[in-house]
């Protein structure tokens, strides 16, 4: 047994962790249950009982599983118990070499490092909350005289006031739309207000107050940002009565223009009131979440009520859920979610949760407020977890008859193709370039859920020339599988979960760039891995039409009716879309490089102010010394490097 620090932690929310951090290892590769229990055996002979968590990892590495304790000496010691451990844990036991532990404060503040571990991580014997993508905020910022009102996603680093979650950014751009109408809040860039000298198309449309040319000054800015604040807080119907005696006022001083506007103005407000498809009113700021089970498939459906306003509502479907109580799924699932969204200070659920104590004073900690996580029994709360309840229900329904429907195409697809089973990891390539500049090759996968988009790649083509399609086509796949060989030669390995060698492999095109993609992974000694190109056909301009040609020179078509050919279609668009953005991400950037960004050392700031000075790159490379010193913020040891990268050598 060895002893060595573990890989250190992200600082953003370890630096709350007590930092006494160890990894235990066994040296075996072998899979078997007795290499298992001993190597944890050891590392329960050092545990002592304080609260933390643990990683179990594999022969690679790799983690396994991440869990939590109040005690780990006495959590640990649980699994050496290999009988009484159900299925699933046994098979985690067996593949166990090795172990991490992090000791914490407290039982609370280990789970939330637990669930920023998952989340990392994305184990394979844990409950994954399988949602790749960030939830939308509204953010009123307060870094300007005028503050802006904005969508948001991300980390909430900007000073202002944040309002969310939204369910989707539909719902957060509809919702703005209608901000802008109620309070003619500016939604431009400070640069674009800085540059205005006339008012712009949204305060002709009365959804901005124009305050970037003064038609409105700061103090009454102010008074629109305070009503914005209120109405957004909860205190929507003190700000319809506002509104309403002011446009009461208004025509009975026959001013009805003013009046004209404050009736638009209640109009937006009822929009946003009466778009909602849950009564929420009388709840406050509530997240409600529901749970509902059927055929191996679990679906939890949130809503998100802020100031009795329903933002939305979103089912998760999360993974690796076999074996597992309801309870301990639900409990995962909210960790996961608010280590990513603030939690409110009321979250209401449909069951009792074992850890409910627990749970509540690690997001409390985390929130830096208290939070309650309760069952509703009566009232307004009560109606709406039934609705959420329902809402559950009917996803789960929904996503049960996809995933027939899916299924019933994956076995055609199998038949279709020839394979020898169902694939699990499906490769989509394209390639994108104009007359052969700024070429990029992409990479996307799907798999029986939809896209992995976590797993798609971009590749900037390197060596070939010119329009060569084929030779592009070769150097993608080339770097592809050349890093798949070096990083799982055995074909075992997985990433994230996911498998990282596909069972299908699908390219965009015909004969020619079939046989230049086998003849690269025979070079690489690679022959078993299923190749079909996927071809437009003699018709290139109506769909329906595509050949499908096979690695030994055959071609099938499908029937234009045939839901496996949406399917296929739907595949190869998602590649090529992918591929499209990346193209013009690459053109644009290119628009925009300066030969000053080949400088070491210049970064945007000092070449803002390079060209503010000269004008241009051309000008900066022919000045002398002297004049390079005289530019503002420009210091003498810059300027020496600036002449000399240009007169190298001179």
């Amino acid at each position: 047994m060895s002893r060595k620090p573990s890989a250190p932690l992200d600082r953003t929310s370890a630096e709350r962790f007590h930092e006494e951090r160890a990894t235990y290892t066994v040296r075996s590769s072998q899979p078997d249950i007795e290499t298992g229990v001993q190597a944890i055996r050891d590392v329960v002979k050092v545990l002592k009982p304080h609260p933390g968590v643990y990683r179990m990892l594999d022969a690679r590495g790799d983690v396994l599983y991440v869990g939590k304790a109040r005690a780990l000496r006495n959590r640990v010691a649980n699994y050496t118990q290999f009988n009484a451990l159900t299925n699933r844990l046994q098979r985690m036991v067996s593949q166990t070499r090795a172990m991490e532990i992090i000791t914490t404060n407290s039982e609370a503040e280990a789970l939330l490092l637990e669930a920023q571990l998952i989340k990392r991580f994305r184990p394979p014997y844990n409950v994954l909350l399988r949602d790749d993508k960030s939830f939308p905020f509204i953010l009123l910022r307060a870094e300007h005289d005028f503050p802006r009102l904005m969508k948001h996603r991300g980390a909430r680093r900007a000073k202002g006031n944040y309002y969310g979650p939204f369910a989707s950014a539909g719902n957060v751009n509809s919702t703005i739309n209608a901000l802008q109408k109620l309070f003619l809040l500016r939604s431009c860039t400070d640069s674009f207000f800085a540059r205005r000298d006339r008012p712009c198309l949204l305060y002709q449309i009365k959804r901005c107050s124009a305050p970037c040319v003064e038609r409105i000054d700061k103090q009454g800015y102010a008074g629109l940002v305070q009503e914005a604040k209120d109405f957004l807080g909860g205190k929507s119907s003190a700000v319809q009565r506002k509104i309403e005696a002011q446009m009461q006022e208004a025509a009975e001083e026959l001013d009805f223009e003013r009046a004209a506007m404050l009736r638009d103005r209640l109009r937006a407000a009822t929009f946003i009131q009466g778009s909602q498809a849950i009564n929420a009113e009388g709840v406050g700021n509530a997240d409600v979440f529901a749970m509902a089970s059927r055929g191996g498939q679990v679906v939890v459906q949130g809503f998100f009520i802020r100031g009795g306003q329903n933002w939305g509502h979103r089912a998760f479907f999360p993974r690796h859920t076999k074996d597992i109580d309801e309870s301990e799924v639900l409990s995962g699932v909210l960790a996961q979610f608010y280590e990513e969204v603030p939690p409110p200070r009321t979250i209401l659920v449909d069951r009792d949760l074992m850890d409910r104590d627990l749970l509540q004073d690690a997001l409390g900690s985390s929130a830096g407020h208290k939070v309650e996580v309760s069952v509703p029994q009566r009232g307004e709360r009560r109606r709406l977890m039934e609705q959420a309840v329902r809402n559950a229900a009917e996803a789960l329904e929904r996503r049960l008859a996809e995933s027939g429907t899916q299924l019933k195409i994956m076995r055609e697809l199998t038949e279709f193709l020839e394979l020898d089973d169902i694939p699990t990891r499906i490769e989509i390539y394209d390639n994108s370039h104009i007359q052969g500049a700024k070429a990029v090759g992409a990479m996307v996968v799907a798999g029986p859920e939809g896209f992995l988009k976590n797993q798609y790649r971009k590749f900037n083509i390197k060596s070939a020339q010119s329009n060569d399609d084929f030779g592009m086509m070769r150097e993608v796949m080339h770097r592809r599988f050349s890093r798949a060989m070096k990083d799982d030669p055995d074909r075992d390995r997985t990433d994230q979960g996911v498998a990282i060698w596909p069972d299908l492999v699908l390219i965009d095109g015909g004969k020619g760039q079939m046989s230049s993609v086998r003849e690269t992974l025979e070079e690489l000694g690679i022959e078993d891995v299923p190749l079909i190109g996927v071809a437009k056909g003699p018709h290139h301009g109506r769909e329906g039409r595509e050949v499908f040609h096979f690695p030994d020179g055959r071609e099938k078509t499908l029937p234009t009716n045939s839901p496996l050919l949406f399917y296929l279609q739907r595949l190869r668009d998602e590649a090529h879309r992918y591929v499209i953005g990346a193209h013009r991400a690459k053109r644009s950037r290119a628009i925009t490089a300066s030969p000053l960004d080949e400088i070491p050392g210049i970064g945007p700031s000092r070449k803002r102010a390079l060209l503010l000075h000269f004008g241009t790159a051309g000008k900066v490379r022919a000045a002398s010394l002297d004049d390079l010193k005289r530019t503002p913020g420009i210091s003498d040891g810059v300027a020496q490097a600036i002449y000399d990268f240009y007169h190298i050598g001179d």
